[in-house]
């Protein structure tokens, strides 16, 4: 194994739960005294107790902390599949003196994305199929030889970036006879270069979001691209799955962000010869790269727009006596064009179970329940805690002007019934969003199993969207036989001129049902149809993957599919990037 070079991405992996969510030292714990805690340092919640947490998992999903289930401690490697290699490619592949490895827990670590079934058989069984080799590439030429390799020798290639994937778009087709390389583009992380004059950046597409802001910082920029992966995933898995971020109101989504991209595909390179803010030449090839999710070729190498780093950044939260209050708040955000870098409203749902991450140290987490008890009366007058439901803001730039904006943004608020709510929730709201992807694994040790979904509508049919899926989800559930009401919420999380992306939880007690993954598809499924018929998009970010093609030719149409299909057959007639994602 040429292991030697690929420090930073076995760094990574050491670092990474190989059946869960994150940094291995980062968890949502039981502790001795039965109360919740976080564990590590990584966050701000780290190293807290969570004093409500339980009562609310008991409350809400009838879970008991003495059944508890358990899941396999670490990788048998005798349960993976063996790695079926065919010699005179390794051959080929050591003369180029690129990294590789065909080691067991390298390929499972590279089999999967993030998707509740995915983790699940990984706690209980295995994939049925994996990459036979991983290969790490250093830079762009590196990947030209691995896919004229994959070419002569008739391999499959699944590129990987940072595996945050939830749409099953990283595993491996069980049918695939050839050999499966999953092409790690890690180590190709470094910014080429900055140009301040044109405000740009030329990096490698296997940078993760984390790595990128702090580098860039570094010489006073940053892309303003923060997607809720920011931590783990990668520039090149964001135009594969035309991403987008929290603050996408001042920075645009990756589509707005990005000025040029470079792919290896098995035909060859696709560029184009210059790098300006628009052409007129034709459909612009870059969007057959973004969204692509794997299936034409490698992304290499992308220049990005950059701004400077905002002198002034300030949170805040507002209140409001209801949902219907609440939207019809940021649809005036969103007419008036002056929404902030963020403005997410969540449901009375999810503010509850924020609270229930409340930890017990007072200063900056000061309680919003608490302040609200305490004005109840007086200024909070006729708000139910219980219908309640809040939006969390955030404001960024010159800071004369984030303070006008921030009156502003207020005053809309007021006439919506909306109050003020302070800094401390809005900040805590969006540290929450780093952590909320760790509950889920806490759940499944308790027969809690759960997913996020989301997609984008018009804001005529934002109402209606929310209320059916949520009653959809509750109304399956009891069909199937759960027998405990499942948590059903959503947030508003991003606004747009002609409408918004609304982003779903769910989860349920599965104690008693025998394949509990095969129900939950059924109810994601399910969910998936009534977000369609409410005239929601089949995705706004996550993608399309293997998980949810099926709708794909209702989504665009059937000679729309049928372009993408041409394009497929064009630039990898032989099938080479067989993922099987989109088509």
């Amino acid at each position: 194994f040429y292991k030697a070079s690929c420090l930073s991405s076995f760094r990574m992996q050491e670092l990474l739960k190989w059946n869960g969510w994150g940094y291995n030292d980062s968890k949502f714990i039981f502790n001795k005294k039965g109360q919740a805690e976080f564990t590590g340092k990584r966050y701000r919640l780290g190293g807290m107790v969570l004093p409500t947490f339980k009562e609310w998992i008991e409350k809400t999903f009838g879970a008991s902390l003495e059944h508890k289930t358990t899941s396999r401690a670490s990788l048998n490697v005798n349960d993976v599949p063996p790695s079926i290699v065919n010699e005179e490619f390794l051959q080929d592949l050591r003369a180029t003196k690129i990294s590789y490895s065909q080691d067991a827990e390298d390929r499972v670590f590279r089999a999967h994305g993030h998707c509740l079934h995915e983790i699940f058989v990984l706690r209980e069984g295995m994939f049925k199929r994996i990459p036979d080799i991983v290969v790490w590439p250093v830079c762009h030429e590196d990947v030209v030889k691995i896919v004229e390799l994959a070419c002569k020798h008739n391999l499959c290639i699944i590129p990987f970036g940072g595996g945050t994937s939830v749409s099953s778009a990283l595993e491996c087709p069980e049918e695939e006879k050839r050999t499966i390389v999953s092409l790690d583009t890690s180590q190709m992380n470094r910014i080429l270069w900055i140009d301040e004059k044109n405000l740009t950046a030329c990096v490698e597409a296997g940078i993760v979001g984390q790595d990128l802001e702090k580098q860039l910082a570094e010489s006073g920029f940053c892309t303003g691209h923060e997607p809720d992966s920011m931590e783990f995933s990668s520039l090149g898995g964001w135009v594969a799955t035309r991403a987008s971020g929290m603050k996408k109101n001042i920075y645009g989504n990756i589509e707005d962000l990005v000025i040029h991209i470079k792919m290896v595909t098995p035909r060859g390179i696709v560029e184009k010869n210059c790098q300006v803010p628009r052409m007129s030449t034709g459909p612009d090839i870059h969007h057959f790269i973004m969204g692509s999710e794997g299936t034409l070729g490698v992304v290499t190498e992308v220049t990005i727009k950059i701004r400077p780093v905002p002198e002034y950044q300030k949170y805040g939260s507002v209140v409001f006596p209801n949902f219907e209050r609440g939207v019809a708040c940021l649809r005036e955000v969103a007419k008036q064009r002056c929404a902030p870098a963020s403005i997410r409203l969540v449901d009375n749902a999810q503010f509850q179970f924020g609270h229930a991450l409340k930890p017990q140290v007072a200063s900056i987490f000061t309680s919003f329940l608490d302040g609200l008890k305490k004005f109840y009366i007086t200024k909070f007058k006729g708000f139910d805690p219980n219908i309640l439901c809040v939006a969390t803001l955030l404001f960024e730039g010159d800071r004369e002007k984030v303070l006008q904006h921030e009156k502003q943004v207020y005053d809309i608020a007021t006439k919506f019934g909306g109050l003020a709510a302070g800094e401390d929730n809005g900040q805590r709201g969006y540290m929450l969003t780093f952590v909320i992807a760790y509950i889920r694994d806490l759940g499944l040790d308790y027969y809690v199993i759960g997913e996020s979904f989301e997609t984008s509508v018009p804001w005529d049919r934002v109402l209606d969207l929310c209320r059916n899926v949520k009653e959809r989800i509750v109304r399956e559930c009891k069909e199937k036989g759960v027998q405990f009401a499942p948590l059903s919420t959503c947030r508003v999380t991003q606004t747009y001129d002609a409408g918004a992306c609304v982003y779903f939880y769910f989860a349920f007690n599965y104690r008693g049902i025998s394949d509990p993954i095969h129900v939950y598809e059924q109810i994601e499924r399910a969910a998936r149809e009534e977000i369609l018929a409410n005239g929601g998009s089949l995705s706004h970010h996550h993608g399309v993957g293997k998980l949810r093609k099926r709708w794909m030719k209702e989504s665009i149409s059937d000679v729309g599919l049928g372009m993408l299909r041409s394009v497929k057959e064009y630039v990898d007639p032989n099938n080479i990037f067989g993922n099987k994602n989109l088509l």
